[in-house]
């Protein structure tokens, strides 16, 4: 199993990021790729919503995948199941994206060793939000 990075390791990930796609992420208020999401854009951060059975997300268009998103992204936040992440690994790392951050719950080893070894920092079973509300960053 891949450790997680270190607190001032995360601490950097989230001051050096700017961008964010979030996978899975939904239209649905008591969902919390929604209201984690829209924590992390007040915050500051861009947020490109990826989602492919959706077309739009709070204003903003909707990818089908990373793949899709025309930037490259700091950080890829994957709402998803366990059981799903492999294959978003590997797009993550097509993708040039800087970080893979699975949410509280998300354990993927597989995915992390796929991403580690594409150049990726992964971090798993921790959310983006908590970790940046403990931080106390962007107040």
């Amino acid at each position: 199993m891949i450790p997680n990075p270190s607190t001032p390791e995360i601490r950097s990930i989230l001051n050096d990021s700017k961008t964010i796609a979030v996978i899975g992420i939904s239209n649905r208020e008591d969902r919390a790729s929604k209201y984690v999401s829209e924590y992390m854009q007040r915050s500051g951060y861009t947020i490109y919503p990826v989602n492919p059975n959706l077309d739009e997300w709070n204003g903003l268009d909707v990818y089908d995948s990373i793949l899709d998103v025309p930037v490259k992204v700091d950080i890829v936040d994957v709402f998803r199941r366990s059981t799903e992440i492999i294959p978003l690994a590997r797009d993550a790392v097509s993708a040039g994206s800087k970080v893979l951050w699975l949410q509280q719950g998300v354990v993927n080893d597989d995915a992390a060793v796929i991403a580690s070894e594409g150049g990726l920092t992964v971090i798993m079973d921790s959310c983006i939000m908590v970790e940046h509300k403990s931080m106390k960053l962007g107040l």
